[in-house]
């Protein structure tokens, strides 16, 4: 009968603040439950007043001199904290980076709808890379290519910042640009 070994996976570590009895440094700086600072107190005092109340005793700042700590609920703690994250991540903004192609013997027609549809990329928020394919001898036409690049972005009627300018890569040319 064979022996099946499972691989044991760990959670990630991650750092809670120091509560109550784990708070070793003294003096520190003691802010109430309402808010209110209470100047410097010694942790002894500050445990009794947060027992007292039947709160904990929360180290907010470790690394400042001395030591901020807060009276509260820990569970109240954590739910205020989940909180602003959620805030702060709905508030990110993403941004993508699109892409539009682009040939050497593009025509004129052609080249106004990719500008329109980069064009659409940016109003929206988007960065744009905008790739010109090279075929054959066409690679050997290097300054050609950065002046046709240089006509398209010219035809994009809105104002636009180059965040990367025209670079070689390994199909031709690519760059990108975001809205100014």
């Amino acid at each position: 009968m064979k022996t099946i070994y499972y691989k044991k996976t760990y959670k990630p570590f991650v750092r809670r603040p120091r509560l109550n009895h784990q708070i070793r440094v003294s003096p520190i700086r003691l802010i109430d439950e309402k808010g209110n600072n209470l100047d410097i107190v010694k942790t002894g005092e500050a445990l009794k007043m947060a027992l007292e109340k039947g709160l904990d005793l929360i180290e907010i700042a470790p690394n400042a001199q001395p030591p901020v700590c807060r009276i509260m609920d820990f569970g109240k703690y954590q739910y205020q904290k989940t909180q602003v994250e959620k805030k702060q991540k709905t508030k990110q903004v993403k941004t993508d980076v699109k892409g539009v192609r682009i040939s050497l013997g593009i025509s004129k027609h052609d080249a106004e709808f990719k500008a329109k549809q980069a064009e659409k990329f940016l109003s929206r928020g988007h960065k744009v890379r905008i790739e010109m394919i090279l075929r054959g001898r066409e690679k050997g036409m290097f300054e050609i290519a950065q002046s046709k690049m240089k006509e398209f972005i010219e035809t994009i009627p809105m104002e636009i910042k180059i965040e990367q300018g025209a670079r070689r890569q390994q199909r031709g040319l690519g760059m990108v640009i975001t809205k100014e």
